[in-house]
């Protein structure tokens, strides 16, 4: 482990012994560290000292260049070293999020591939210096991407009774054309009660045969016994649901259904068909549900048979986090969890529009979802799951005494 000298001046010194400004004279002391070892990091990478003349030195220096680096006690100002042949490189970059190396990772791509904007040369240029290569970036990415396979192939070895499945689509270029992928996510609440991103996986389409493939993985994974998945109604994604998971719910989206709904009534009527719907997912119990959709349909019929034909069809789907007790209800009758982060994703893939390659979609958005999974385990429980074993519990001991 290298070791370094750091020179202090008095007045510095003398400033954290203050009462007043003890905060920002720790910033200045943390900030004349870094740039010490900085420099120190310069020197050891060079074989040489400024202005030192040797047979070892392996370039020269070009300057610096200021960067700003948040901490906890305030915001440093970091002269970072240039060297003539841009080949300075410190462990204090790695202060970037995984998902923001692989946002940069992304960009540099474009830059090579000859398909950026000067907006994302110019970012490129910023964040990682005047030069960089193909085997800049193979390096690079030997860090991200061991991380991201892991943690996309780790066996799952918690109990995840509730999931929730969707899709969002980006663009990316192969064989010089721009195609559509989909990359399919999956969100899994353990039995912890802490929410856990399970899995995700490119494909070509929301077909019944991708989502099988995905969810076939999953289970070779590990995933078992789940009770309730909760996604929107493309058709080919339920059927492998239905395929996959047999004994399991099936939760359709009631946000998603909602405006399936309202676009098949008139615009007269849909502030009052809102309020209506709402007045069916907050019922107690099914029974209770079932009087709600047949005022429904009693009230539009005449002027809505589309809509409340939908409503009849999908009545038993939309209900059925209904059998669970109701403190889990309102969280799994939606996909809102995962359209959440679905804004994060889109939030990234704005800066990159078209990826460079199926590569840099799987390094970016694993990145990013590594980065999610892991404020979700440390943060607050998404649900306490004492209740819904014991009531599973219950159930499995009237089934055995029925039985």
């Amino acid at each position: 482990m290298a070791q370094f000298n750091i020179t202090i001046t008095e007045e510095l010194l003398h400033g954290l012994f203050l009462s007043n400004g003890k905060d920002e004279a720790f910033s200045k002391l943390l900030e004349e560290i870094f740039n010490q070892v900085l420099l120190a990091q310069s020197t050891e990478q060079l074989g040489a000292e400024p202005y030192e003349r040797t047979e070892g030195r392996t370039a020269y220096r070009n300057g610096t260049r200021e960067r700003q680096l948040t901490t906890r006690i305030g915001t440093l100002t970091l002269r970072i070293p240039r060297h003539r042949n841009g080949q300075f490189s410190t462990e204090l970059f790695m202060r970037y999020q995984r998902s923001e190396q692989a946002l940069v990772l992304a960009m540099m791509e474009m830059v090579i591939n000859g398909v950026s904007t000067r907006k994302i040369e110019s970012i490129t240029e910023e964040l990682c210096g005047k030069k960089f290569s193909k085997s800049t970036i193979s390096t690079l990415c030997k860090n991200l991407d061991p991380m991201v396979n892991a943690f996309r192939t780790r066996p799952l070895k918690s109990h995840y009774p509730f999931l929730m499945v969707d899709a969002i689509y980006v663009k990316v270029r192969e064989n010089k054309r721009i195609q559509s992928r989909g990359l399919l996510i999956a969100i899994g609440i353990n039995e912890e009660g802490h929410r856990e991103v399970v899995g995700f996986q490119l494909a070509n389409s929301e077909s019944e045969n991708s989502w099988g493939e995905f969810f076939g993985s999953l289970k070779e994974r590990g995933l078992k016994d789940v009770r309730v998945v909760t996604s929107d109604d493309h058709k080919g994604l339920v059927n492998a649901v239905r395929k996959h998971f047999q004994g399991a719910s099936w939760q359709r989206c009631q946000t998603h259904f909602s405006r399936n709904m309202l676009d098949h009534a008139p615009k007269a009527l849909q502030p009052e068909i809102k309020e209506d719907l709402r007045r069916l997912y907050e019922s107690v119990d099914l029974e209770s549900a079932r009087k709600v959709r047949d005022q429904i349909i009693a009230k539009y019929e005449a002027r809505a048979p589309k809509a409340t034909n939908l409503l009849d069809e999908a009545f038993d789907d939309i209900t059925a986090v209904l059998a669970l007790p109701l403190r889990y209800r309102k969280r799994l009758r939606t996909t809102n969890g995962v359209e959440r982060l679905n804004e994060e994703i889109r939030r990234r893939e704005r800066v990159i529009r078209i990826f460079p390659n199926e590569a840099s979609v799987i390094r970016l958005m694993g990145a990013l979802l590594m980065e999610q999974d892991e404020k979700w385990q440390t943060g607050r429980k998404y649900f306490d799951m004492e209740l819904y074993y014991h009531t599973v519990r219950d159930n499995d001991s009237e089934d055995d005494t029925a039985a």
